[in-house]
């Protein structure tokens, strides 16, 4: 008597359960949470240079999670962010690659169905390719690759729920000599802050911010009512000044809660104010 081969395959895995797991391969995933944190890390990266872009995060498939455009980008840039972040991810290299190569003279490369263009980055965790950013229309291609670079740090860096995280004294200065996020998972945030000068007027229609200066001297303006907002990203709102509010003026030791939803402004900034900012995001 015969007996077909996938019967008697059927029949191992089921006699075999270890034999039925090797079939099946245990891969991470991005979720929609880790591809907003790619996103918000290379937009604050920007903001931060003063930098135009488009921030686009596909999955480990190519598919298109999130993407989000930086006022002033020109309009198509958003097409080109997702085409690098696809080539980043299905050919697991940074997009520069293939760009020196054809710029190196393969021109054979152009061909292919792909964006081969400097700004598309693999999003790596415990060594799996979990999906890719991509930017296009910052002020160069190296910063729309450093864009996307900060965004997959962003997530390769979260630790896992449960973990604690110990930052150690010299990665907190580093992070406070320039102005840096030092940790940034879905449910808070903390930055090394630093100003050197007045900033705009700032809504987080979601995140209640906990500010504690340790250095240097600022007035602060809070409550009142925005002049100019305009909706800057997903729950963020910016402006040029604030009409009425309570003025504070801040000094090391300092400590202030603004509840999500609060207009508050840097006014002044006298000489370069460092404090921590803890962002707690409303469920």
């Amino acid at each position: 008597m015969r007996i077909r081969r996938s019967v008697v395959l059927a029949l191992v895995l089921a006699l075999c359960p270890a034999a039925a797991q090797a079939q099946v391969a245990t891969r991470k995933s991005l979720t929609l949470e880790g591809a907003r944190l790619a996103i918000g890390a290379a937009v604050a990266e920007a903001r931060k240079n003063n930098a135009t872009g488009v921030v686009a995060v596909v999955d480990e498939g190519g598919n298109l999670m999130a993407v989000e455009r930086i006022d002033g980008t020109f309009p198509a840039g958003a097409a080109i962010s997702i085409g690098k972040a696809r080539t980043a991810v299905l050919f697991k290299k940074p997009t520069k690659v293939f760009e020196d190569i054809i710029n190196k003279g393969r021109t054979a490369m152009t061909t292919v169905d792909f964006t081969p263009l400097q700004g598309g980055i693999p999003i790596v965790v415990d060594g799996q390719v979990v999906g890719a950013v991509g930017v296009s229309g910052a002020s160069s291609a190296a910063q729309d690759e450093e864009l996307a670079i900060a965004g997959a740090n962003a997530v390769a860096a979260a630790p896992a729920p449960g973990t604690v995280t110990f930052l150690p004294a010299e990665q907190v200065a580093s992070g406070f000599a320039k102005g840096a996020p030092l940790l940034e998972v879905g449910a808070y945030k903390i930055h090394a802050s630093r100003r050197d000068g007045p900033g705009q007027v700032e809504i987080h229609t979601k995140d209640t911010d906990i500010l504690h200066v340790l250095t240097g001297k600022a007035t602060l303006v809070t409550g009142g009512t925005i002049v100019e907002g305009r909706e800057t990203g997903p729950e963020e709102i910016r402006g040029a000044s604030i009409k009425g509010g309570e003025t504070r003026e801040l000094q090391p030791g300092d400590v202030v809660v603004i509840p999500n939803g609060v207009p508050h402004w840097f006014k002044g900034v006298p000489g370069p104010i460092t404090y921590y900012a803890v962002k707690v995001r409303a469920q």
